[in-house]
């Protein structure tokens, strides 16, 4: 019986995909990497440490990891005042999740800075949610269930009583891999590649009633 709801954040609740493709070519650019946004299609959903040190190996920069994603973190946190918005359905379906007395959690491969901003860019502030888990929080980030398991045990239940939410294909596995069921939007990937997951939809204004309902 489902009692919980665990939210991916990127492409689930905030349409944040671009910004951080735009901040992390310019912190590219001034290394002197003209980078593309389809180097970074490969590390979407893993994390800004793969994502950003996924580039950085494919153009042989040789970098401190933590020092670049700063900066992209720097001018990602800027761009995005007054322009990140949540994704349709999204602040209506959380508060239906907890209406129904439901326990509600987010559950992101981003490292802190990057959830906490973007939460409270859409109006979705960390403390409307039972837990979060950063990606800061696990050794393994997806496709590995790490960071699903950490949010079940914050959260006090069980994996098989819980709904994943997510967008990207390494969310969706590591969601099966810990055991939960999965509802899957067609916000970042095409619905071909999704076909791991329980339930599939457009967006959070489109979730079908059984997937709130097993």
């Amino acid at each position: 019986m489902i009692r919980g709801v665990l939210f991916d954040m990127d492409g689930v609740l905030a349409d944040s995909e671009d910004y951080i493709c735009r901040a992390a070519i310019t912190m590219f650019s001034e290394t002197g990497i003209q980078a593309a946004p389809e180097d970074f299609k490969p590390f979407v959903g893993t994390g800004e440490t793969c994502y950003i040190g996924g580039v950085a190996k494919k153009y042989g920069l040789e970098a401190d990891i933590e020092k670049i994603k700063a900066r992209t973190y720097e001018i990602y946190c800027e761009i995005i005042k007054g322009n990140l918005k949540a994704l349709p359905g999204a602040v209506e379906f959380v508060k239906e999740v907890l209406r129904r007395g439901l326990k509600a959690a987010v559950a992101t491969s981003a490292d802190e800075v990057k959830m906490y901003a973007n939460l409270r860019e859409i109006g979705m502030p960390a403390s409307i949610f039972h837990a979060t888990v950063n990606g800061l929080e696990v050794e393994k980030r997806k496709p590995s269930p790490d960071i699903y398991l950490k949010a079940c045990e914050k959260t006090g239940l069980r994996p098989e009583d819980c709904l994943v939410v997510e967008d990207a294909v390494s969310g969706i596995r590591a969601a099966k891999a810990a055991g939960c069921r999965c509802l899957a939007l067609e916000t970042s990937f095409d619905k071909s590649l999704l076909y791991e997951a329980d339930w599939i939809c457009k967006d959070l204004s489109e979730v079908p009633e059984q997937a709130l309902n097993w």
